[in-house]
């Protein structure tokens, strides 16, 4: 029975199919016992509220085709799936949804509030998983994990407990950032620095002594209220002599000194800046140096507290303006500037962010940081392609302070610290004794040995940074802190996949948890791809809304056009791409075009499955170069052409290897297509056609079918990582292989470098030359297609000649040429003829008796002169001020495109005209 593929390719239905396939038959699912090369790759973990965007697409997408590459070349696969809890994100979804029913978290209280957390869980949680399985990713679902779930939640307890007991996590008051709209600290990761247009405040702070003032520049006036300090350069000579003096400070009359400072700026403002230690990271820490007082002017909920006198109770930013009206009273305003400056703003919060004092949990970075710093410097690991960012990784590890960990919130993984309130009247305060523990029972037996069998514990209410679990990422999945065959196997995991943007947040916490916990690198090398921007080149974003929905291209094109499209986009590794959109139709033409291939794939296909007459590629036999003496049934040659695209698809195949080994994913993707649409389709196809009718010889039938069939499987092969929907279904069909098998796990094809034959390759470029010359020169004449003509072809090179004379009958064939002569000298006298050149070879058609050369003169003319009146009409509408000046930019801009095109048809039609 002969076996073929439907008419239309219908992307949806062959996606939903193999998608289920996949998912049902487990084919994805690893298994440490088969030995073998690991090769493991952890998904970045999407937060559990997100949905499918173009960022996600894309990373998933390079992630897949490194894994379903090489799975194909027989390493023992492993991805893993999972999504991150996302504290502020959901916990602020559900804060939303109790506001509208009127209530607080605390209305709830703690274990109803996480009851209703872990039902949104259940409901809505799973939506960004369900929409990755849209795109075909080849993960092991059978694995998948959540950093809240019971084993990575043991994990995040035995981390925390094995720091505290090696004195690496600690409790203190410190500076962090302060989000006032979710009342907690929050990470540098979900704060986002915004470019806004605001003020820059001048006012003059009184010498005490009476003998003048400091002017003073500041884009917050209202923390003033805190300062201890006015701080300048010791080398600026304006004010050496007033180092060690005080100044009186403005409303609050609190004396406070000037110190010098090798961090203040001499060319900022007026060179002298004030210090308020509780409020900013930089006056935090000259407050430090130079031992000044730490007031705190700041309620949480981002009011003024006590410390701010009269302003007490006032909202901050009412409070700014009140300050001002109180300066500006008071005569010390000097004057307002507009200023342009970046804000730190509450990502999750959407408000600026508070630099706070607070009490919180922190992890000494220093120990962990030098432990990643030496893997790096003594063994480059890991390996960061492209090699850039080693220095930027390297730099943000020298740099990173000790790390804030709790979070003032409930959704999370509480942190494992009792409070003996007991001694401390039944509060948790600063100094309230704890035990650290891994469970109540536990705590409450220390507790009992060390306050006696009265004591009370009550847990911190914090929770830990989402940053904390997911920094356990790697190798928590995989089972630790427990010695199982996953960790002993697939750990340390090859490649993580990821963007710039998280190197400091995300990758330098994983290597530095797993240098401590493990004594390696989580990862061999960290492939850390660009942005997909928008139709303008821009960064997408919520606030610009210029996002593009994934879902709806693959709705429209399929999974494999998008896919495709994204991989194919990418030049060099870490690049970012341009993803063309059309707003206004939700239509995008480079995944047009990627869906278009995939057509071209489909139709290839089936064409070559007609003409194979039932035989898979197994019953046909690989096509052999040279005859095998002896074998049965016997084994044809090969014909010039079967040659040429045998050593086209190694070439490709050892392309694709090399790209793929070295994260060139987009040079690989385009490589193939060109090798498939090209090479394949628009060559190879039609170069064999005559070799596949009823009548043709059965020898050169056999070979074309055993290339052709040998050809596509390769084919469909090479391109499964990228497109793997399309080339599973085309490979079943072409292989009538039953559902036990996939070409997710055939073997990925290797090259036979002595199949290779660059010499011949560029004698096909010259018969490809001189095909399309002749084609271009019947065009020119107006030859019908139906119609064969005389070709003669000119070259003083004996090469060219021999080149020509080889593949003469295919120039017969794909450019309709009845009679062919291939010279070395033109006779004087051919008659009229049409010429054009290929190389060093002239190309010319005798147009005597097949053309009408009256007839063809007197249809270019009619044709140039309608031409000269459209330009002739165009030109007088731009011309035409009244039109300019009326008429829209783009109505405009197409009046002068439709001329540029007229005129440039009409020189085309000119020279015509000449050789005619």
């Amino acid at each position: 029975m002969t076996a073929n593929l439907p008419p239309q390719y219908d992307p949806q239905a062959t996606e939903a199919k193999w998608q289920k396939y996949w998912e049902d038959n487990q084919t994805f699912k690893a298994d440490p016992e088969k030995g073998g090369e690991p090769y493991c790759v952890v998904i970045p973990p999407p937060n559990v509220t997100g949905s499918l965007h173009m960022g996600h697409a894309f990373e998933e997408t390079l992630i897949d085709v490194l894994v379903r590459y090489h799975r194909m070349t027989g390493r023992n696969t492993l991805w893993l799936p999972g999504t991150d809890h996302a504290s502020i994100a959901v916990q602020t979804i559900l804060e939303k949804q109790l506001k509208a029913e009127g209530k607080t978290r605390h209305d709830l209280g703690r274990e109803k509030f996480l009851e209703r957390a872990w039902e949104w869980k259940a409901e809505s949680g799973n939506t960004i998983t369900n929409q990755l399985r849209s795109l075909g990713v080849s993960v092991d679902w059978s694995r998948e994990r959540f950093t809240m779930d019971e084993g990575l939640s043991a994990a995040v307890l035995e981390a925390f407990v094995r720091l505290y007991d090696e004195g690496l996590i600690y409790r203190g008051n410190y500076l962090v950032n302060w989000c006032p709209a979710s009342q907690s600290a929050v990470s540098d990761l979900e704060v986002d620095q915004q470019e806004v247009e605001g003020h820059l405040w001048h006012f003059r702070y009184p010498l005490t002594d009476g003998s003048g003032y400091l002017e003073v520049a500041t884009t917050r006036p209202e923390t003033m209220l805190g300062d201890t300090g006015v701080a300048v350069n010791p080398q600026d000579d304006r004010y050496k002599h007033l180092i060690g003096k005080t100044v009186t400070l403005p409303i609050v009359n609190r004396e406070i000194p000037i110190v010098a400072d090798e961090f203040v700026d001499p060319t900022f403002g007026t060179g002298c800046v004030k210090v308020t230690p509780a409020h900013d990271p930089n006056d935090f820490e000259m407050g430090k140096r130079h031992n000044l007082p730490f007031i705190n002017i700041m309620n949480k909920d981002g009011t003024l507290n006590e410390n701010a006198g009269e302003f007490q109770g006032q909202d901050r930013f009412v409070a700014r303006k009140n300050v001002v009206k109180r300066l500006e009273t008071d005569g010390v305003l000097v004057k307002i500037e507009d200023y342009k400056h970046t804000v730190p703003y509450s990502e999750r919060g959407k408000v600026p962010v508070e630099p706070l004092i607070s009490t919180q949990w922190f992890v000494k970075i220093d120990p962990l940081s030098q432990r990643a710093l030496e893997a790096l410097d003594q063994s480059n690991s890991p390996v960061f392609v492209p090699d850039r960012w080693t220095k930027v990784y390297r730099d943000w590890l020298v740099k990173l302070k000790d790390w804030c960990i709790s979070r003032q919130l409930w959704w999370g993984h509480q942190i494992p610290a009792w409070y003996a309130v007991s001694e401390t009247n039944g509060e948790i305060t600063d100094t309230t004794p704890f035990i650290v523990a891994k469970t109540e029972a536990e705590a409450k037996e220390k507790a009992t040995a060390k306050f006696g069998n009265d004591v009370q514990l009550a847990r911190d209410p914090d929770v830990l940074d989402t940053w904390f679990s997911s920094g356990l990422w790697p190798f928590s999945t995989l089972g630790w802190p427990d010695e199982t065959k996953d960790l002993d196997f697939y750990y340390p995991t090859t490649t993580l996949v990821t963007g710039f943007d998280i190197i400091f947040f995300w990758v330098a916490r994983m290597t530095m948890m797993a240098g401590h916990f493990t004594g390696k690198m989580p990862f061999d090398t960290v492939y850390i791809h660009g942005l997909v921007l928008d139709e303008n080149g821009q960064k997408m974003s919520k606030s610009k809304n210029n996002g593009i929905d994934p879902l709806l291209l693959i709705g429209k094109y399929g999974t494999d056009a998008l896919r495709y499209t994204l991989v194919k986009e990418v030049v060099g590794a870490g690049q970012n791409i341009r993803m063309e959109y059309d707003r206004k139709t939700d239509e995008s033409k480079s995944v047009e075009a990627s869906r278009n291939f995939t057509n071209k794939l489909w139709n290839a296909a089936r064409f070559v499955m007609m003409n194979l007459e039932g035989q898979t590629p197994q019953q046909l036999g690989s096509p052999h170069p040279q005859p095998t003496v002896g074998a049965v049934p016997p084994c044809p040659p090969l014909e010039l052409c079967d040659r040429w695209i045998l050593s086209r698809y190694n070439q490709v195949v050892q392309q694709s290897r090399n790209c793929l080994e070295n994260y060139g994913l987009g040079e690989a993707a385009k490589g193939l297509y060109e090798f498939i649409w090209g090479d394949f389709c628009d060559w190879y196809i039609e170069l064999v056609k005559s070799r596949l009718q009823q009548d043709a010889e059965p020898n050169s039938k056999k070979v074309a079918q055993q290339t052709f069939a040998f050809v596509l499987e390769g084919i469909l092969k090479l391109l499964h990582p990228f497109m793997p929907h399309i080339t599973e279904e085309i490979w079943h069909t072409l292989t009538q292989t039953g559902d036990d098998k996939c070409l997710a796990w055939q073997a990925y094809p290797e090259a036979d470098v002595s199949l290779i034959d660059a010499d011949l390759e560029q004698q096909f470029e010259l018969l490809f030359g001189t095909i399309r010359t002749v084609r271009n020169l019947r065009a020119d004449a107006d030859i019908k297609p139906s119609v064969k003509v005389t070709a003669i072809l000119q070259s003083e090179s004996e090469k060219e000649r021999q080149i020509i004379s080889d593949g003469g009958v295919y120039i017969q064939d794909l450019a309709k040429v009845e009679n062919l002569t291939v010279t070395a000298s033109l006779d004087a006298d051919l008659g009229q003829t049409i010429a054009g050149v290929v190389g060093t070879v002239q190309v010319l058609i005798p147009l005597a008796g097949v053309v009408d050369l009256a007839a063809l003169r007197a249809k270019l003319e009619k044709k140039l002169s309608k031409v000269e009146a459209e330009i002739k009409h165009t030109a007088a509408r731009l011309t035409n001020q009244k039109f300019v000046d009326k008429a829209t930019p783009d109505v405009v801009q197409g009046a002068r495109d439709a001329l540029a095109e007229a005129e440039k048809q009409a020189e085309i039609l000119r020279d015509r005209l000449k050789v005619f």
